[in-house]
């Protein structure tokens, strides 16, 4: 088994999208079933599509071996992150973490996670968002643990689908220990 120190985190290249495209759509492949085929294709399109966008503030991810089995994107703003200036955010966003199937379970999510949030506090914010759906719920369980917490006033919709807030206070958070 893999051992988190194995794993390098860094900031993507250019020449990685595709890498990254392929990554990140096999992860979420597994909800291709839980969507309407034209709603999921969408998706799967919405996520390839943010691969090529230049509104991230970074673009993180988990090499092993010069493979590339993990991201998440980074934005600075509820705007930049997804055009909604309403819904207030104007603090680091963490957008469509992705781990590879064939190596979830290893703590590569929590590598990621952890590296958005150093790099938060090294920004100077002493907050970390993010959005996610009940579809989602072993990722939920993730951030429960790590110690995000509901922030119910930045809920939005998608459709029908309600998309849910969550907020990490960085300088209370477990997760702060291992974040600088």
């Amino acid at each position: 088994m893999t051992a988190p120190q194995d794993i390098r985190i860094r900031d993507a290249e250019e020449f990685e999208q595709e890498a990254i495209a392929q990554v990140m759509i096999e992860a979420y492949q597994q909800y291709a079933h839980d969507l309407p085929q034209p709603r999921w294709e969408e998706y799967r399109d919405s996520i390839r599509n943010s691969v090529y966008g230049n509104a991230t503030y970074a673009r993180i991810v988990a090499e092993l071996d010069g493979e590339i089995i993990g991201s998440v994107q980074m934005f600075l703003s509820s705007e930049a992150a997804y055009g909604k200036p309403e819904l207030g955010i104007h603090s680091p966003i963490i957008r469509l973490l992705a781990v590879s199937p064939d190596y979830r379970g290893r703590g590569i999510a929590t590598l990621l996670i952890q590296e958005a949030a150093r790099r938060s506090v090294l920004l100077g914010y002493s907050t970390l968002h993010l959005h996610t759906s009940d579809m989602m719920a072993s990722a939920v369980l993730l951030y429960e643990r790590l110690g995000f917490e509901r922030a119910y006033e930045a809920d939005t919709r998608n459709g029908d689908t309600l998309v849910k807030s969550y907020w990490l206070d960085l300088h209370k958070a477990s997760l702060q220990e291992r974040v600088v």
